[in-house]
């Protein structure tokens, strides 16, 4: 949707189920509707309209149990391999 300098953002709505892989960049989730479970490293926490999370890079993460309104901006950014 939006790209400017390391800045990258989009709009992320799962089907029926979450197949990411660990990305390459530091990524910042902020939940735009429904509701779902967010797995982050052997951690899982229930997520809502409103919640900011936060991801590093090369961790494994996804949505779990979302429901069927659940959207979400994804937020890339800052250099490949994360910020030290």
């Amino acid at each position: 949707m939006f790209t400017k300098g390391s800045l990258k953002i989009e709009i992320y709505k799962p089907d029926t189920t979450d197949k990411q892989q660990p990305h390459t960049r530091d990524e910042i989730y902020v939940i735009v509707s429904g509701t779902a479970m967010f797995y982050n490293e052997g951690v899982e926490v229930e997520v809502m309209a409103g919640d900011c999370l936060y991801v590093p890079a090369f961790a494994e993460h996804h949505f779990l149990n979302f429901s069927g309104d659940f959207v979400t901006w994804v937020f890339f950014y800052g250099p490949e391999g994360g910020e030290k």
